[in-house]
């Protein structure tokens, strides 16, 4: 059995049937997200939005690229959330976004409004933005769920991710 399997089916519990029937949106994006994080590969999925400070403020002084080119083994996936378009002019004004070891994706629900918009992927709570999980096999071993990280702290998460659990 697949070790992603249980997080299309928690994802499915959290959103009802009907969200993660196989051909919608969510349920297209919630498999597709799973197969990436279940590679051994080390994966970030960092949850962003381009309207939001913080998430831009990381973009400032080389963060986010500096992380990318110095991590080629790395995967760096950013899901666009609570907005309608996927931000690359943003991505591509601080040097983001043509990486090999880079993917974006737009989450399928782009409502921010508090009823209405995504509040978990893979079954996991999505409540802030920033949030930057870190994944090897597809289980989480790093969780930054609330606001802005610091790139020597992500480095050492994936130093440690990388090494035998």
């Amino acid at each position: 059995m697949s070790r992603r399997l249980p997080l299309i089916v928690l994802a499915c519990l959290a959103f009802g049937s009907a969200l993660c029937a196989e051909d919608s949106p969510s349920g297209l994006f919630e498999r597709r997200l799973s197969a990436i994080v279940g590679s051994p590969q080390v994966t970030v999925v960092h949850f962003w939005a381009p309207w939001c400070p913080n998430c831009r403020n990381e973009l400032s002084n080389a963060g986010w690229s500096g992380m990318i080119a110095a991590n080629p083994n790395v995967h760096f996936v950013f899901v666009t959330v609570w907005n309608a378009a996927d931000g690359s002019d943003v991505l591509a004004k601080f040097g983001v976004g043509g990486e090999p070891n880079f993917q974006l994706l737009l989450h399928p629900n782009t409502s921010r409004k508090r009823e209405d918009k995504v509040t978990a992927v893979l079954g996991l709570p999505l409540t802030w933005i920033p949030t930057t999980w870190v994944f090897r096999d597809g289980r989480m071993r790093y969780a930054l769920n609330y606001g802005e990280l610091r790139f020597p702290v992500l480095q050492q998460m994936i130093a440690d991710t990388t090494g035998k659990w």
